[in-house]
């Protein structure tokens, strides 16, 4: 325990000395501080200011041809806010021209109450002007059928406005809410497990390659180091997302009144404590058994620029851990049967069954069983990991093969 607590102290001071660290997380800081208070800073800016529709891209409107002009060009003017809508009764040529020469960014010709032909030069991927006019017409044909046939038009427009009122009550979990709390999750674990995953192989890699691992190995116990290592990489890890995510929750706080419009941010920063504390417990155990993985594999590498190479193979184990969770969790099927069988396989549970908890209702007992087969994993590749670290001193040369390491680490 005292080799492994001077090993974790001197790792640890390793990295918060490191600039590359430091610069690291003082610009993630900056950049929160400057994104949640930016608010703050355009309201005081342009408190005085008041809305350009000159800036506003332009809507021609064209509809001489039908009896209800005035209600669909004020229905139109109302529908589109963000876009400066002018009628014309120019023709159609000069319509088409206008838009091709960017003097107006689209057009609607309507023929009649069911019959309209919409111009625009490029068509976005989302544009949905055609369903909001479709809408509007739609309303002024109901209407209008209405008065033909003697309903008044204060009943016409009473049952075409009525609302109809509906009361939601979620049994299980809230899908939409917590989909961001999955996605935070699972960037989060994947971009630590890349970057300090990758700063512990290369760390054991330098020391093999300078000869420093043969000395160490000699007066300290390989289970001390690997795991002084290991540790000492997450508690830089954290302090680091601590910092950032501190920091982020310190600005959301003073600017709070200057967020309310963002209702992302606001569910970001209202996570219930019960999942916070699954996100703690999964983030951890997952980086922790990814980590002795690359340790352990970087103590094989003879010089440092194997690395990547050697690495790659746990690099798609997560990749796959990650691809399988991502598809799952867009297509909503996060309880298929491929996600229960992976919610117990150690290398893809830390995702995956976070991802369950949030999206789904998973039993308490479905979550033990999956967080002590973690736990044992953990355990279990730790001290793998130290046979391998320990086993690695020994293996120079070519990319050792995996039989070779096996019988290295039964002579050990």
């Amino acid at each position: 325990m005292k080799q492994f607590g001077k090993i974790l102290k001197f790792e640890l001071k390793g990295y918060l000395k490191n600039k590359v660290f430091l610069g690291v997380t003082i610009f993630l800081v900056a950049a929160i501080i400057c994104v949640l208070f930016f608010p703050r800073i355009s309201e005081g800016f342009g408190s005085d200011e008041t809305i350009n529709t000159d800036n506003l891209p332009v809507m021609l409107v064209h509809c001489d041809k039908t009896e209800n002009e005035p209600v669909i060009t004020e229905a139109f003017i109302s529908a589109f806010a963000d876009y400066k809508v002018v009628v014309t009764d120019e023709s159609e040529q000069e319509i088409k021209q206008k838009i091709i020469d960017e003097n107006a960014k689209c057009a609607f010709v309507i023929e009649s109450l069911t019959e309209y032909i919409y111009y625009v030069n490029d068509l976005a991927l989302y544009d949905a002007n055609t369903d909001i006019a479709d809408g509007i017409l739609k309303s002024a044909y109901q209407m209008s059928a209405m008065l033909e046939n003697g309903i008044p038009a204060d009943d016409a427009n009473q049952i075409l406005n009525f609302q109809i009122e509906h009361t939601s009550v979620t049994l299980g979990k809230d899908q939409m809410q917590n989909f961001f709390y999955a996605y935070i999750m699972i960037f989060a674990l994947y971009m630590v497990i890349l970057i300090y995953g990758q700063m512990v192989a290369t760390n054991v890699a330098s020391e093999k390659s300078s000869r420093a691992m043969e000395l160490l190995i000699t007066s300290v116990n390989p289970t001390s180091m690997i795991f002084g290592k290991v540790v000492s990489s997450c508690l830089a890890g954290l302090i680091q997302l601590v910092s950032v995510f501190g920091t982020a929750f310190i600005c959301y706080n003073i600017n709070k009144s200057y967020l309310s419009d963002f209702d992302i941010v606001a569910s970001i920063f209202s996570i219930p404590a019960h999942i916070l504390i699954y996100m703690l417990v999964f983030f951890l155990l997952g980086f922790f058994l990814y980590a002795f993985l690359y340790g352990a594999i970087g103590s094989t590498a003879s010089k440092l620029e194997d690395i990547n190479t050697s690495v790659m193979p746990v690099t798609f184990l997560f990749i796959i851990a990650f691809m399988v969770d991502v598809f799952s969790l867009t297509s909503g099927s996060v309880d298929s049967a491929l996600m229960k069988i992976c919610s117990y396989i150690p290398f893809t549970s830390p995702v995956v069954m976070f991802t369950r908890i949030v999206m789904s209702s998973v039993s308490i007992y479905e979550i033990a069983i999956s967080i002590v087969i973690l736990i044992a994993s953990v355990i279990g590749v730790g001290f793998v990991s130290a046979k391998i670290y320990r086993a690695g001193v020994l293996l120079y040369g070519a990319a050792p093969k995996l039989s070779a390491i096996i019988r290295t680490i039964k002579k050990s």
